[in-house]
């Protein structure tokens, strides 16, 4: 038998959905908003999404019998069904879980329901028995109800990429379901008047929130969507609980028009998606417990791969809670909004600044590439192009800056500079505007040279030279000293990483034919200092070691001490002796 993905096509032929909301029951109590509900999702099919009217079917309240609902599950096993169709299910009304000898089992209740009698019940594995007699490549099931009983699996996590039209070449039976059995669902106090908590937040993703940097949701985008939303809802008390219950595909919900007089070669070419990064609800170790946690990874050459499974669960987690989803690009600029975004960017960096620190300062040559894949997947969805406010984009390199600064200054306490050298000369993928690979310490520079007047916002740093470098000094002192005990060493670290951090990007514009210029930070104002310039003291330093001075060791400009000197020569006549601080 040929595989699937051989005849399936990489589009939809007809899009079905079965809606169900149920009200009033005849033996069990009444919900307020399941039909609104269900109304809604159904004229967003029709009116939105591509469904046509016949082919959606639309039971409510008395029309939403046991006998009913089954009926027409089932009418889509018929003929006139083919493969390549897509069939939704929503179902919004009682849930009900009982526990069987091997688990749960989780029940819809239809309209006739008797809640002494489960007969009168929808097993859930029921529908999923029934899914095989169905053709429709792609499946959605979402149940705006509790209960337990469902075996799913996550082979798609917030942030992982597939090809979408490999995606519609592949089998898929997904669900979600508004919360796990025991808990109570909200039926109203949502995001959107007159409906339930779950239903609100999945209206709201349907309609574009949970589309990815391109437009497209999808199911599982979607869903991951939905999850963080209602998990961490004011209103609720509820974890819905999703996955697939078989295959690997994923249902297309939007995708936006293409263009189609392209010519076939370009039509050929598949368009990598990113599941949105969202906030999933979990239970965390605390900062102090992550930092331990990587200590003793590192402290073991066998342990590796756990080192480097870990650190992308912390990557996914803290591109969740940085994604634009709750840090909107679009709207109006105030300091009240830039200070609180600060804030809040350098508490949701805390976690994964920390475990860049440790590993700049204790990784070996072999587990630098744990650092280099945090600093690269975390900068992918930066290199896109972003309308909005120009202040709001550019700020989300910020906790790229945190993690540099955090990482750059434990490297050099170690004079770990492998780990230094690893940092700056990450590569990154060419962005939408420009089509050359570029190395991040140039990317995260020109975001800081974006961002550094906008620091003298910040109370008692409207008069600085160097807002963002005084700043920065100041707020991550205390997590540095705690993790390192720098003591009084720490503003000479933090001057020399600043210095090698401009350095570094005057050297490699420099083999580009570019502009010289580079960040300043706080070594600026102190070049005129006769006898204590950090800056004179650096060089002097690596006059002194030439070819077996550290950075050059490590493979920083070029391995090679001339090009070094010659940098720093141009650097000092051209950039920080035309200052005009003083």
């Amino acid at each position: 038998m040929r595989d699937l993905k051989f005849i399936l096509q990489q589009k939809y032929e007809t899009s079905r959905a079965l809606v169900i909301g149920i009200n009033q029951y005849t033996k069990a109590p009444p919900l307020e908003y399941a039909v609104n509900d269900a109304k809604e999702v159904s004229e967003i099919l029709i009116n939105e999404l591509g469904f046509d009217k016949e082919n959606v079917t639309y039971l409510i309240d008395q029309e939403a019998t046991k006998s009913n609902i089954l009926k027409s599950f089932l009418r889509f096993s018929k003929d006139d069904v083919k493969v390549d169709d897509r069939l939704f299910v929503f179902f919004a009304g009682h849930g009900h879980t009982k526990s069987g000898i091997r688990g749960e089992v989780g029940f819809l209740v239809p309209y006739d329901a008797d809640m002494d009698d489960y007969s009168t019940f929808i097993r859930w594995d029921e529908l999923t028995r029934n899914a095989e007699l169905i053709r429709p490549k792609h499946i959605l099931f979402v149940m705006d109800a509790c209960y337990g009983g469902l075996a799913v699996h996550r082979d798609l996590k917030p942030g992982s990429s597939r090809f979408l039209r490999d995606m519609y070449q592949r089998f898929s039976r997904q669900v979600i379901t508004a919360g796990k059995a025991n808990e109570v669902v909200a039926d109203s106090g949502g995001p959107i008047p007159n409906h339930s908590v779950f239903t609100g937040h999945f209206i709201e993703g349907i309609r574009g929130k949970a589309a990815n940097e391109y437009g497209v949701i999808t199911a599982s985008g979607l869903m991951a969507y939905v999850y963080s939303k209602v998990a961490n809802d004011i209103n609720s008390k509820q974890t819905p609980h999703y996955g697939q219950f078989d295959g690997d595909g994923d249902f297309i919900i939007f995708t936006p028009q293409r263009d189609t007089s392209l010519d076939d070669e370009t039509r050929g070419v598949d368009e990598l998606i990113t599941i949105p990064y969202l906030n999933e609800v979990r239970n965390s170790k605390t900062t102090g417990e992550k930092v331990d946690y990587v200590k003793e990874l590192i402290s073991s050459q066998s342990s590796q791969i756990k080192l480097h499974d870990f650190t992308i669960e912390e990557v996914r987690q803290f591109l969740s809670t940085t994604s634009e989803d709750s840090f909107a690009v679009r709207g109006q600029f105030s300091n009240e909004e830039f200070l609180d975004r600060i804030v809040s960017y350098e508490q949701h960096t805390k976690d994964l600044s920390a475990i860049v620190a440790c590993l700049s300062y204790w990784a070996k040559d072999s587990q630098l590439n744990s650092l280099t894949k945090i600093i690269s997947r975390s900068c992918d969805r930066l290199l896109a192009n972003q309308d909005g406010l120009v202040v709001w984009v550019e700020l989300r390199w910020y906790p790229l800056l945190l993690l540099t600064y955090c990482a750059g200054i434990a490297a050099i306490e170690s004079k770990n500079y492998l780990s230094l050298a690893a940092l700056f000369y990450t590569k990154l993928g060419s962005s939408d505007s420009y089509d050359k690979e570029s190395f991040f310490v140039q990317k995260v520079a020109s975001a800081a040279g974006e961002l550094m007047d906008m620091f003298k916002t910040i109370p008692d740093h409207e008069r600085n030279h160097t807002p963002l470098s005084e700043y920065l000094f100041k707020i991550l002192q205390p997590r540095l000293d705690d993790l390192f005990f720098l003591g009084k060493g720490y503003e000479a670290v933090f001057d020399e990483f600043e210095i090698l951090f401009a350095l570094a990007i005057v050297d490699l514009n420099k083999q580009q034919d570019s502009y010289l210029g580079a960040p300043i930070g706080r070594f600026g104002w102190k070049n005129h200092r006769n006898g204590t310039s950090p800056f004179k003291k650096l060089k002097s330093e690596a006059s002194l070691h030439k070819d077996n001075w550290g950075p050059i060791k490590a493979g920083m400009f070029g391995g090679n001490y001339e090009r070094f000197e010659e940098v720093a020569e141009e650097f000092q006549s051209e950039v920080l002796a035309t200052l005009r601080w003083f």
